[in-house]
């Protein structure tokens, strides 16, 4: 049996917002993430889709606890997580590191690429001096650049050398689990192919478990071995990437499927857009999908669907396979 690295339950992640009433000082809570579950084994890459505002990223980061929880745990290793205090929280860090979107804004514009890759080694305390300087010329060799361009700044390379910046100081702490947080988005077609490349190989070579948020399903497919699916802060299916794609359940993932990868006018899109937060408050009582599902039902509106399996290894939340 495969072990768990990260085991996410009843994952909760409330914002405060201001009142949309004019003249009101009460403020109210958005429920960016609410009652989320799902676990990533050793090794392996769980990938999160799903449209702008569906609480992907908020998940990644309330993980590696950049966001305070409103409720549930996280585990890591098998260890709670969740509730444990920032000082407490210094060792874990060193295992669990991020690569974000833009490698540009995530890098110091006034640090040299020696001093980047350094940096979370001196954090740390990981080895001398000398040793964290011989540590940086292997790590930028590992991704694909060379040692003259440890005396560079960030903005004298593209955007798929940062991002390759970015995942040399990522691992230059040898971490076992990585946040990929749209890693690919701000590149072009050819480099994407390249980094996610380079993101496989690096899992094969020192075994790696990725959490992948992307919007982008055609990438997602490839690289991740299990893939949930989000809306509005819930999930509403998680299956491994093969069974996915081949046997979507949820009217949403059909519609992400049939409207990304079928280049046919004919083929149906996704109606809609993703409800503001006014919209979210009015459906906190049924299906958040309803108001866009061509299935709903009363009941859809009216009593909220919860994660199941349906078949072996595949989660559905979904009144119509009950």
């Amino acid at each position: 049996m495969s072990e768990k690295l990260i085991e996410v339950k009843d994952l909760q992640v409330h914002f405060k917002v201001k009142s949309d009433k004019p003249f009101s000082f009460r403020s109210n809570w958005l429920k960016a993430v609410d009652h989320v579950n799902f676990s990533i084994e050793k090794g392996k890459t769980f990938g999160l889709v799903g449209e702008s505002g569906s609480g992907k990223s908020t998940v990644g980061k309330a993980i590696l606890r950049y966001h305070p929880l409103k409720g549930g745990e996280i585990y890591f290793e098998g260890e709670e997580i969740g509730k444990k205090k920032e000082k407490e929280l210094l060792p874990i860090r060193k295992k669990m590191q991020s690569v974000f979107q833009d490698p540009y804004s995530s890098l110091d514009p006034s640090q040299t690429v020696m001093d980047i890759i350094c940096e979370p080694m001196e954090i740390h305390n990981l080895y001398t001096k000398a040793e964290r300087k011989e540590r940086a010329k292997e790590m930028v060799q590992i991704v694909g650049l060379e040692q003259k361009d440890l005396l560079k700044y960030p903005h004298e390379f593209s955007g798929g050398q940062r991002q390759r910046i970015s995942i040399a100081r990522a691992l230059s702490i040898q971490p076992s689990f990585v946040l990929c947080d749209e890693p690919i988005s701000a590149l072009d077609v050819s480099l994407q192919a390249q980094i996610v490349y380079m993101l496989e190989e690096l899992q094969e070579k020192y075994g790696l478990t990725y959490l992948f948020i992307s919007h982008q399903l055609q990438v997602v497919q490839k690289i991740c071995d299990e893939i949930g699916v989000m809306y509005l802060g819930n999930l509403l299916e998680i299956s491994s990437s093969e069974k996915l794609y081949a046997n979507p359940m949820h009217p949403y993932t059909k519609m992400l499927i049939s409207s990304i990868l079928v280049p046919d006018p004919g083929v149906k899109s996704l109606d809609g857009i993703v409800p503001d937060y006014g919209e979210q408050k009015r459906t906190e009582t049924g299906c958040k999908f309803a108001g866009r599902c061509p299935h709903a039902t009363k009941r859809c509106l009216e009593e909220e669907p919860k994660l199941r399996e349906v078949e072996p290894g595949h989660q559905v939340a979904c009144h119509l396979y009950e």
